[in-house]
Formats: C-alpha cells, structure tokens, sequence
C-alpha cells in the first residue's frame, strides 16, 4: 500500500519536470540558437575582411569594459555555473547578456575560443531564472540549472544525449545525480528541437574509416588515448599557468586584455595564417579528412591560453576539439594508424581528458562520429579519464571519488 501511495507523488515530479525543462529547453534552445548563428555570421564576417583581427586588442578593452558593469554581481563565469548545482550560489541573469556579447566578439575579432562556456552560462543563467520564477525549493534549482545547461549545449552542438549527461557529470567527478536525468533530457531534447526549427544541423563528420576490432587495434587506440591524455593536462594547465601569470603580471584586467589582444595578433602574423583564429571548425574537419600540420594542437594550445587569459570569452571546448583531432592525425603514423580515424579518437579523447566526462564523451562520440567504431571510443575514453590526472578545465568540478579506486576524496560532496 505505501508504494502505491508513492506512484502519485512520482507522477506529479515526472509532470512538473516535463513541464519546466521542456521551457527552459524551449527558452535555452532559442537563445542557443540564434547565439549559434550569430557566431557563425561572426566567423564569416571575420574570414571575408582579415583586417578585423587588428581589432582584437579594442576588442579585449570592450570585453572588460562590460564586465566591469557587471561586478556589483560577482565572479561571473561558467566556474560560477557548476557551483550553482551543489551549493547555494545564485546566478544573475546578466551573465546571459554578457558572454552572449563577449563570445560574439571574441570569435568576431579572432580570439582562438570555443562556445561552450558561453552555452553553461546561457543555460545556467536562464534555467536558474526560471526557477526562480516558479520558487523552486533549492534542491529544485540544482536541477533546472542543469537542465538549463543541457538545452543550450544541446543546441549548439546539436548532441541532445552527450548534453544531458554532460550537464549531470561535470559537476561532481564520481557522483551522478540521477534525479538530473528527466529534467536534463528533457531540455536537451527540447533545445535540440528549437534548433532544427532554426534549420541549423548537428555537429557531424562521415567518412571516417574504422579497422576491424582486433585486440591490436584496441591497443593502438589505448596508447593514442594515453597520449592524449597528457595533451589534454599540457592544454589545461597551460590555461590555468596563463591565467596565473596574466593575474600576476598584468594585474589591471583592461591592461590585461589589451596586451593579450595584441600577442593573439603578433602570433597570428608569426605563424602565417588564420587556422588558429575563432573556433577552427573547418581545421577539425580537415584533420578527420587525414590532414593536419605536426605543430597545429600545439599552436591552437598557446593561442588559446593567451586568449582566455587576456579575459576573452567563450570556452575551451571547440579548441579541445581542434587539439586532439590535429594531434591524433600527426600521431596516427607512429602508431600504425588511419589519420582519420586517429584524429576521430583524439576529439574524443582529449575532451575527455579535459572535463573528466568519461560516459558523455561516448555519447559525444556516438553521436558525432556513429555507432560503428563505440568499442574503440570507450577504450579511448576508459583510458583518458584514468591518465588524465586529479584537474580539469573547471576549477569548480568537484574530485569526489578516485580515479583509480574507491577513495573519497571530497566528502563535502553527497
């Protein structure tokens, strides 16, 4: 009798949840949207007149001009976000204008950064604003935050699956929510529709060629990982010790972002070309093809912790994308490997390395690259997580369990 007693009181939260995520998924995924076609008439406004790069430093002054408006409200970045979801921090509606803003023009002038910063912020912002509109009780808020960070990263990566168990597993390493899993589906799903109705098509690349599933081949594509790994704890380390320098030696953030404006340039005209400017969607694709220069992950590393640094927004996602697809199609030769698929398993790899996301980055790779090659994906995925060190891009995620075995480590974290 008591468990029948229950199944209202679980119809009733599975109703509601329908009800609020699918309009944050609604809200999240149209504002993702049009974000998305906004950096893309960002890009192509940036490849048909070169001169704007020499904005850039202009750019960074603007950037911190803005955020200097907002400081009456505080920290205001996605670190803010993930706190959201296991603590009581609030999160102001103006970070949704404001990275809106920002990233636009970070990919305008030719900042080397991604959107998915901006896609936790976009998300966290207006679910949170949402919640507080119906009063939610604050285990509640947890939960339409995060379903606010599906919708729009759904969206923009059009990746409904890998969006939702990001949002749940990015926060607490070792911990999964799974009161998360209705909600962040549900604004996945509804933000991804949001985008189809905008015509806007999913992140996808074909034609990559998998070998047969051979122990071998298992083992090649575990070392690859491994080595991936480590590509991805040089790229975030490299963001934090240039975060760190730019904090100390350039303490002024307008002085900060000028400076760091600037070198983006200098590094721009001293390598010779524009591939490590904005996103370099079109250099992932070229890399999946089998083609990429040796120096590329190493290159996109330093121009986008000069980025970040300097106070430009936007994320480190997409250039963890580029990173590790450069850096498995250079790799793949020594390890007896196609290019092409190579550089598949490194967009994987590396952004699992780095967001410490082992399921959802096979979702990633499910839905981006197909069914056919998941085996070899997780093994990529099983061994990058386990290699890739106690940090991650996010210093808000929580460590609460070992990578390697049961130990607790944060038990601040239920």
């Amino acid at each position: 009798m008591h468990k029948m007693r229950a199944v209202p009181e679980y119809i009733k939260a599975f109703v509601k949840w329908i009800i609020l995520a699918g309009i944050v998924g609604c809200i999240g995924g149209a504002v993702g949207s049009v974000f998305h076609i906004c950096i893309d008439l960002a890009t192509e406004l940036r490849m048909e007149h070169s001169w704007i790069l020499y904005l850039l430093p202009i750019g960074g002054l603007v950037i911190a001009g803005l955020y200097a408006l907002g400081k009456n409200y505080g920290r205001i970045d996605t670190n803010r976000v993930l706190e959201a979801v296991y603590s009581s921090e609030k999160v102001p509606f103006v970070m949704a204008p404001l990275i809106f803003i920002s990233t636009v023009m970070t990919h305008l002038l030719g900042g080397s950064a991604g959107r998915e910063g901006a896609a936790l912020q976009l998300g966290g912002s207006i679910g949170y604003r949402i919640g507080k509109t119906f009063r939610l009780k604050p285990g509640d808020m947890h939960l339409i935050v995060m379903a606010g960070m599906s919708a729009v990263f759904s969206a923009l990566f059009g990746t409904p699956l890998t969006a939702a168990v990001f949002a749940i597993e990015v926060v607490c390493v070792g911990v999964w929510h799974y009161a998360a899993l209705v909600p962040c589906l549900t604004g996945a799903l509804a933000g991804f529709g949001m985008a189809q109705c905008f015509g806007l098509a999913p992140v996808h690349f074909g034609g990559v060629v998998f070998p047969a599933l051979t122990v071998g081949a298992a083992g090649q594509v575990a070392i690859l990982a491994l080595l991936c790994a480590l590509v991805g704890m040089l790229f975030y380390e490299t963001i934090h010790a240039a975060e760190h320098l730019g904090e100390r030696y350039l303490p002024n953030k307008f002085l900060r972002a000028a400076v760091g404006g600037a070198i983006v340039v200098v590094l721009t005209l001293l390598v010779g070309t524009r591939d490590y400017n904005g996103a370099g969607m079109d250099i992932i694709t070229r890399a999946i093809g089998g083609e990429a220069r040796y120096e590329a992950f190493l290159l996109k590393i330093l121009f986008t912790a000069v980025t970040i640094a300097a106070g430009f927004k936007g994320g480190e996602i997409v250039p963890a994308f580029f990173i590790g697809s450069t850096f498995g199609c250079v790799a793949a030769p020594l390890l007896g490997l196609d290019p092409g698929f190579a550089a598949a398993v490194g967009f994987v790899a590396v952004f699992c390395s780095v967001v410490n996301c082992p399921v959802a980055s096979m979702f990633l790779a499910l839905e981006v690259f197909g069914a056919e090659g998941m085996l070899f994906f997780a093994v990529a995925c099983a061994v990058s997580f386990m290699m890739s060190g106690r940090s991650s891009l996010y210093k808000a995620q929580k460590m609460v369990y070992s990578k390697t075995d049961e130990t607790r480590i944060d038990p601040t974290v239920e």
